[in-house]
């Protein structure tokens, strides 16, 4: 069963990566870090699953489903005037929402 406090929707094909690093230039959880002859998969368990590097990724080697991690729960608190510090239930490590 899909636990979404400890797991993302996000998939990573390695052999479908063309090393464009477009995803860790967007990842604003440093997600991916660069390889030397592809990106590597480097902070799974920090992807707030917004969707940018699928988005931005040329050859679909990154599949994500937005809007049910961690993004998701920072823009309904937003929406709700909700502190994420204290209302948040992603999960964080250090208790905030997306640690």
């Amino acid at each position: 069963m899909y636990d979404s406090y400890t797991e993302t929707s996000l998939r990573y094909d390695p052999d479908r990566c063309v090393n464009c690093r477009r995803c860790t230039q967007v990842c604003p959880h440093a997600v991916f870090a660069e390889g030397p002859d592809r990106v590597e998969l480097a902070r799974p368990a920090a992807c707030m699953e917004c969707g940018a590097c699928a988005l931005n990724c040329p050859v679909q080697a990154i599949t994500v489903q937005s809007g049910v991690g961690c993004a998701w729960a920072m823009i309904a608190a937003a929406l709700r005037g909700k502190d994420m510090d204290t209302e948040c239930s992603c999960g964080g490590d250090d208790g905030s929402c997306c640690g």
